[in-house]
């Protein structure tokens, strides 16, 4: 509960045009204040500014990632005021113009994604990348026995593609970058395996039909999603039901410097939280376990997790 002083200091943050834009589009996704200049077209200083107010009247918190701070709507009594103003303007002009940028920015970074996996795709099995341990493939690849359709969402260097290919039905592999695609396809040509199929797509909105999978893999992908949960909801979408999503990805860990080395956009994740994203993407039967710790430094420690489409 807010006083009458913070209700009134809420509402007047409220009564600008631009403040109520920029919570309309931090109600989409967390963003920098760089992002939000672009969407909007305004300078640093006025951003800023309004960023400045909206943390003061309790409506806006920041984190640092990296070298930028990402702005994101706080939960809680001055929050749900905003929620009801958001519901009656939902519709407004400004509001669909600025969502209509938000996605040109979204867009502008999957360009820019598939530019960097395009780049480094022909020497990517060459690269000592974090999480990537064959201990901790192998114990995922455990859990996979049953033949059947596998889909596997992010396919880095297509070695477990492969590998999967050997035990399974089928295997779909899609991944934004046509290149990392083509040097697949190049290895399973040289390797006999006739199962597997290509498809350019990004992990967060799949071409793929509903329920046309018995399995789906994601390792050391989810890092790259901008929005986790959204990926794993795709993941779920696809698969039959009682099929299973097998995600191997990082610990939570502090090395910053990933992200701009190898465009992750997360530094891994607890159990606890993998386990929430994946109950919020509406799976059951979830197991969550430390698989695997990387020989050499920084030692990132892999985990392992299960979950089953009820």
């Amino acid at each position: 509960m807010i006083g009458l002083n913070g209700t009134s200091r809420v509402l007047k943050a409220l009564a600008d045009e631009t403040r109520l834009r920029i919570l309309n589009l931090l109600s989409q996704e967390d963003l920098s204040a760089s992002d939000l200049m672009e969407i909007l077209n305004m300078g640093q200083s006025r951003v800023s500014t309004h960023l400045a107010l909206l943390k003061e009247v309790g409506l806006v918190t920041d984190r640092r990632t990296g070298r930028r701070s990402l702005y994101s709507l706080l939960p809680g009594p001055a929050g749900g005021v905003w929620e009801q103003v958001l519901r009656q303007e939902r519709e407004t002009v400004e509001f669909q113009s600025d969502l209509a940028g938000l996605e040109e920015l979204r867009q502008r970074r999957r360009v820019e994604d598939k530019a960097y996996f395009d780049r480094v795709a022909a020497t990517f099995g060459e690269q000592l990348l974090p999480g990537r341990t064959w201990e901790g493939l192998a114990r995922g690849i455990l859990q996979l026995v049953p033949r059947g359709k596998y889909v596997d969402l992010g396919i880095g260097d297509g070695l477990l593609t492969l590998m999967l290919a050997q035990v399974a039905d089928t295997v779909t592999a899609v991944d934004l970058s046509p290149e990392m695609l083509r040097q697949l396809e190049l290895r399973a040509r040289t390797a006999g395996l006739a199962n597997v199929k290509t498809v350019e797509g990004n992990i967060e909105d799949l071409p793929l039909p509903d329920q046309s999978f018995d399995v789906a893999v994601l390792s050391q992908a989810l890092h790259h999603a901008v929005v986790p949960v959204r990926a794993l909801q795709e993941a779920r979408r696809i698969l039959v039901r009682g099929g299973k999503v097998l995600v191997l990805d990082l610990l939570a860990h502090n090395e910053e410097w990933v992200r701009e080395k190898y465009q992750h956009k997360h530094l891994g994740f607890t159990e606890e939280a993998l386990r929430d994203c994946l109950a919020t993407a509406g799976f059951a039967r979830i197991k969550v376990a430390r698989a695997a710790r990387d020989p050499q430094p920084p030692h990132f420690m892999t985990l392992v997790a299960t979950a089953t489409v009820a």
